[in-house]
């Protein structure tokens, strides 16, 4: 694989950042994350970087070098890290529990697959134009969707996140299928919140990512002045051999299989997702073969 990467996050006008992004990638594998810990619930930025530590562990574990199943493995590796922070909030004796949202790619073959919970988005532009973008899983999205007409309703109110009492609802896209010059972004709702989609794609088009992130962030904390949210954005571009030598970016081609690297960070959980064992995968997926067969029969 070869594609150009970067990454920014800022903490804006909010006392702390709760954000937490990074990537990881094998000979013929390559995982994009970005969490955004949720206001009003304590500790979001925990909820945030075990959502991260969790889905790189059992990368690491599952990329040998592919991902067998990517949508298997975005299923269960998004229900891990909400046991994960469950598992944490129940050991810390916390009333409330860590929240997070959570939006996640696996690049892999010549195709992209993602999937999403809350707000965090990702984008995806192909020449020069939006291609496809998540919906957030927000009662203003889902109404606006819907054709609904829309009054007063606060965009931030999400019906779902990683870590609350209520199972997780999510969603998965792909796998798509990347041209050359194809450019994914993963964004914190800092960014989207401020900056409209023109003008998301309007910046990435202009640049390389390397230069359109930097700018991308700025433009938004401008727009969000004194008291902006956490702007936080991972983007990369997709290309072929011929147009990678004259850019500034990763190619996996010189790495030996069961070679891993990583940008995700511990973050002194580790004692939280080090012991991931076959027990918590296997209740993951049974979980979610349960909502698939639910979701059949009211189909049916």
């Amino acid at each position: 694989m070869k594609f150009s990467v970067f990454q920014v996050s800022r903490r804006g006008g909010r006392e702390k950042n709760e954000d937490r992004m990074g990537y990881s990638y094998t000979r013929e594998s390559g995982l994009f994350v970005l969490a955004d810990g949720m206001g009003g619930h304590p500790e979001g930025e925990v909820a945030a970087q075990l959502a991260l530590q969790t889905m790189s562990s059992l990368y690491q574990k599952e990329a040998r070098p592919a991902i067998r199943d990517t949508v298997e493995f975005l299923s269960t590796a998004l229900m891990a890290a909400h046991h994960q922070i469950i598992r944490y909030a129940s050991e810390k004796g916390m009333l409330d529990t860590p929240r997070t949202t959570l939006v996640a790619a696996i690049l892999q073959g010549p195709g992209a697959t993602w999937v999403h919970c809350g707000d965090s988005r990702l984008y995806v532009v192909r020449d020069g134009e939006l291609l496809t973008r998540t919906r957030d899983h927000s009662y203003m999205e889902q109404q606006s969707a819907g054709g609904a007409r829309i009054e007063h309703i606060n965009r931030n109110i999400l019906f779902t996140c990683l870590g609350s009492p209520t199972k997780p609802v999510f969603d998965i896209t792909g796998p798509v299928f990347l041209q050359q010059g194809d450019k994914l972004l993963l964004c914190s709702d800092g960014l989207w919140g401020s900056l409209s989609d023109d003008d998301i794609v309007k910046h990435l088009v202009a640049k390389g990512v390397s230069d359109a992130v930097p700018d991308l962030v700025e433009a938004a904390l401008r727009a969000g002045g004194e008291h902006s949210d956490n702007v936080t954005v991972l983007a990369m571009e997709w290309e072929t051999p011929d147009a990678f030598e004259s850019t500034r970016g990763v190619s996996t081609d010189t790495i030996s299989d069961g070679v891993f690297a990583s940008t995700i960070q511990g973050g002194g959980l580790e004692a939280y997702v080090d012991d991931l064992d076959e027990a918590t995968i296997e209740r993951s997926i049974a979980e979610i073969n349960e909502a698939i067969r639910r979701s059949a029969a009211r189909k049916a």
